[in-house]
């Protein structure tokens, strides 16, 4: 039994980038110092979320409460090993997204950057928030707030395109949520006495039923639509109308990585691993799951729009990660919390390098893309590591939790289970290595380029290469992110 200890610095590290957000709209016509509150804010925040890693690290829980809102309901913080998995993750690529989105959006001369990096330190904001919540009500409201500030990051170009991605994009992550998981939520509430804190064990209690079990659970699963689940996906290739860094955010570090958590820490936190093995009910998840992993991996290889294809791709990956974790063993649960990482590291690369190729070449088709590998070759060096890391081949750590997925399904005896996720890999492998052998090895009259080197600003490259690098650092290494994720799979 974990210790619970009262500790301040959670909080800290969920306000640093909220007061960071009216210093960057005063400073919005002083560009460096504006950029320079960004870059604080990001290095102040991860040094927070580092400065509680060696105590979870013992087994300690770390505990703050504010501002109760319902009676015996507040505002409360608990940081444990999956909450500080995910805070790692978001809070140091932070420091990278925000590097990369000042290269991409000086070069590319954007408007109202002074309201984007605002939104996007509101965004980290809600997104530590999450994080770190105690109970259903916390992690509620940030799930929220991050769905609002990141709207304007989706239709920060303003045109039709925009608006309509924008729309979408809204309706379907509050419709969903108001609609699914506040009424679960209040379930809870009634069901458990007005204690919905997440603890050790169940938030439900054993005598709930395995027909009302099952529409809980699917209310939160398809509540929490940010995590990409089909048939609430449509807002996420819609919304890669947001310039690349927004895509970043949304894809590797904030949105989708929220709704996974979310489902994650319902299936760990609400029901309990032991409940739902009762009820048995968590197969029904395992194969929304499974036909989502297949279906984006199919609509991925129809895809020209590059960013699109990632988008698709990103659909199936998160399903990998609900597939894990509805095995209800040790092995899928660590392999699902393992992929939020890996996957993290793994995407963002893509995303970077997509971006990389609109601000060089003003590129945004796979069609488009042959030979640039000579045109670009370190950023396509790292496409090519980002996509192995998706596929799951080594060098990187995308291995490493799909070794945990696949043998948490092995050891499930879920043999139609274990075979998506082996056509799912071959599907990801044919849409990504096309690309890669395209734009290194075709022939020199097929290539669409000529002339020396064009790559993106340092700004954009070293970002790319940072992640490239992450991705094969966490497969040599993988260590920590491995003992973080068995504090959870491991009760």
């Amino acid at each position: 039994m974990a210790s619970v200890e009262f500790s301040l610095i959670p909080f800290l590290a969920w306000l640093v980038s909220l007061l960071a957000v009216p210093a960057i709209i005063l400073l919005g016509k002083k560009p460096d110092a504006r950029e320079g509150i960004t870059f604080l804010a990001a290095i102040v925040k991860f040094g927070f979320v580092l400065l509680m890693l060696p105590l979870v690290r013992e087994g300690k829980i770390l505990h703050f409460s504010f501002s109760e809102i319902i009676e015996g309901i507040p505002i409360e913080f608990r940081v444990d090993g999956l909450g500080i998995l995910f805070a790692i993750v978001a809070s140091s690529l932070w420091i990278l997204t925000s590097l990369y989105a000042l290269g991409y959006m000086r070069s590319l001369k954007e408007h109202d950057q002074t309201r984007f990096f605002a939104c996007f330190a509101l965004s980290l904001s809600a997104t530590i928030g999450v994080a770190f919540a105690g109970n259903l009500l916390t992690l509620y409201i940030f799930y929220e707030i991050l769905s609002l500030s990141t709207y304007p990051l989706v239709t920060h170009h303003g045109d039709k395109e925009a608006r309509s991605g924008g729309r979408t994009y809204l309706s379907h992550l509050l419709g969903t949520s108001v609609a699914f998981v506040l009424p679960a939520m209040i379930y809870c509430y009634w069901k458990k006495g007005g204690d919905i804190n997440f603890t050790d064990g169940s938030l439900l209690t054993t005598d709930i039923g395995s027909g009302a079990g099952l529409i809980v659970l699917l209310a939160f699963t398809f509540g929490f639509a940010k995590n990409g689940l089909m048939p609430f996906h449509s807002w996420l290739p819609n919304a890669m109308v947001a310039p690349t860094p927004v895509s970043a955010l949304l894809h590797a570090v904030a949105v989708v990585k929220v709704g996974v958590f979310c489902v994650i820490r319902v299936f760990t936190g609400v029901f309990g691993i032991d409940l739902l093995e009762k009820l048995d009910i968590a197969v029904v998840v395992s194969w929304i799951a499974a036909f989502t992993v297949i279906t984006s991996s199919l609509i991925a290889l129809s895809q020209d729009n590059l960013k699109r294809r990632l988008a698709f791709s990103t659909i199936g990956q998160l399903s990998y990660i609900i597939l894990g974790v509805s095995l209800l063993l040790p092995l899928g649960v660590t392999g699902s919390i393992l992929h939020v990482a890996m996957h993290a590291f793994g995407k963002i690369t893509l995303f970077f390098c997509a971006g990389a190729i609109y601000v060089a070449m003003h590129k945004k088709y796979v069609s488009e893309l042959v030979g640039i590998g000579r045109k670009m070759p370190i950023t396509m060096t790292a496409f090519a590591i980002g996509s192995l890391s998706v596929i799951g081949l080594p060098v990187t750590g995308g291995l490493v939790s799909k070794w945990y997925l696949v043998m948490g399904t092995a050891q499930s005896d879920q043999i139609a289970l274990l075979v998506v996720f082996l056509i799912s890999s071959i599907l990801n492998a044919c849409y990504f290595l096309p690309i890669v052998y395209r734009a290194f090895f075709c022939r020199p009259e097929e290539s669409l380029y000529e002339g020396g080197r064009q790559e993106a600003p340092l700004a954009c490259l070293i970002p790319l290469c940072i992640t490239a690098l992450l991705s094969v650092i966490s497969f040599f290494n993988p260590g920590l992110f491995i003992e973080l994720a068995g504090l959870i799979s491991n009760k």
